[in-house]
């Protein structure tokens, strides 16, 4: 294997009840209702999955929804600054970790 992530893989991603059926249904039915058009439109939804899709690092993820955010009408520039949030926010919750360090230098010193 080339890669570790196999790009045919995600297309294989509907199989993963042929183990386990009653819970897959359950699975997808929510998922169906999560990304329904609800309070967020299906292009904001998207693009909130894009965006936790680089924070998780997920490649299969990252490749479907960089696909569904350009069919729902999302620019290069709107998929890149939902990027921007999650890297944002994914290196602000390790930087605020910094506080326990700070507060167990303080605690040594004292």
């Amino acid at each position: 294997m080339a890669n570790y992530y196999d790009p045919a893989d995600l297309a294989k991603f509907g199989k993963i009840g042929d183990f386990q059926k009653p819970l897959a249904d359950k699975y997808f039915a929510w998922y169906g209702e999560v990304f329904a058009e609800g309070a967020l439109t299906q292009r904001e939804k998207s693009l909130i999955a894009l965006a936790v899709a680089h924070a998780i690092q997920c490649p299969y993820c990252i490749d479907a929804y960089t696909t569904d955010s350009m069919e729902k009408g999302a620019s290069e520039a709107m998929m890149m600054e939902a990027v921007h949030v999650a890297a944002a926010i994914r290196g602000g919750a390790s930087l605020v970790h910094a506080t326990m360090m700070m507060n167990k230098v303080n605690e040594t010193l004292m």
